[in-house]
């Protein structure tokens, strides 16, 4: 049998740091928000309506974010073993799918204006952006701590990161637009608001499908896996190997041993788990057997 730890049942680990950096995100991004809003039409910007329009995905997506974090922390059950870990990985998928479409959305509309410029209230513009900077930037500063580690948490990330890059853009418009008088500045800078923002939904749309189809974590390679399960005194071979990401933060590995010697069984089993462990395994299933047995 293994030690009493081995048959623990996971749950998400409990961050109310986390949730408290969320929830201070989405107050300071949904007052931006309407600040943007109201300065982008009084001021006919179209990089302060984008970056608003982008802030308006963002307040619903740190909500989402918020959500998940706090049913994630619902125990397992017999129907769901798990829990509702992967629940972080839905809402992050989620928020690279909304960045996707707001991206499409501001180069279709910058294309729209790049052919009719349209006239600009520059002080206006200005003032709202750097607003609009100060206070993204302090969302940015709130979430980066701890953001590696949470897949939910790095999706809120990478949404205020936008929007920071989206204020600096905009004031680099507003700048523009005063002091040169030129127009095209600000749906050309829109246009730059949105593939960076592109690219971010790319990255993070990879990492939870990557999740949600089981793929090996990139940090730890199968083949190290084997080759420290075989190097243990006492194992044979090691076959039907698979490694993969419940959640963030949380690896799991199932294998089959071969140990000729029964009495090797328990010592094979307790140095594997601290060896897994030691490689930021959480969770280790492994089936022990007399002879290689194939699924």
């Amino acid at each position: 049998m293994l030690p009493a730890e081995a048959h623990c049942t996971y749950r998400a680990p409990i961050n109310v740091e986390t949730r408290r950096r969320l929830t201070l995100a989405l107050a300071i991004t949904a007052v931006v928000m309407l600040v943007e809003l109201i300065g982008g039409w009084l001021a006919g910007s179209l990089a302060l309506l984008a970056d608003a329009a982008h802030m308006l995905a963002d307040v619903a997506a740190l909500g989402l974010a918020l959500v998940a974090a706090w049913i994630a922390q619902r125990p397992a059950t017999p129907e769901r073993s798990f829990g509702f870990l992967r629940l972080e990985i839905l809402a992050a998928l989620i928020n690279g799918a909304v960045l996707f479409a707001i991206a499409i959305g501001i180069g279709i509309e910058a294309w729209h204006r790049l052919g009719a410029p349209h006239l600009v209230n520059g002080p206006l513009l200005l003032g709202v952006a750097a607003v609009s900077f100060v206070a993204n930037l302090g969302a940015a500063v709130v979430l980066h701590r701890g953001h590696q580690h949470s897949l939910n948490q790095k999706g809120a990330y990478l949404h205020v990161l936008g929007d920071l890059l989206g204020s600096l853009g905009a004031l680099v418009a507003g700048v523009l637009v005063l002091a040169f008088g030129w127009v095209l500045a600000d749906p050309l800078i829109s246009v730059l608001i949105g593939t960076l923002v592109l690219v971010s939904a790319w990255r993070l749309v990879k990492e939870s499908t990557d999740v949600l189809l089981e793929a090996t974590p990139r940090h730890i390679a199968l083949a190290d896996v084997h080759d420290r399960i075989a190097s243990v005194p006492g194992v044979e071979s090691v076959h039907d190997l698979h490694l993969w990401t419940v959640t963030s933060g949380v690896v799991a590995m199932s294998g089959h041993l071969v140990v000729k010697n029964p009495t090797d069984n328990q010592p094979v089993l307790e140095t594997v788990q601290n060896r897994m462990r030691a490689m930021g395994i959480a969770h280790v299933t492994v089936q022990v057997e007399r002879e290689p047995i194939c699924d």
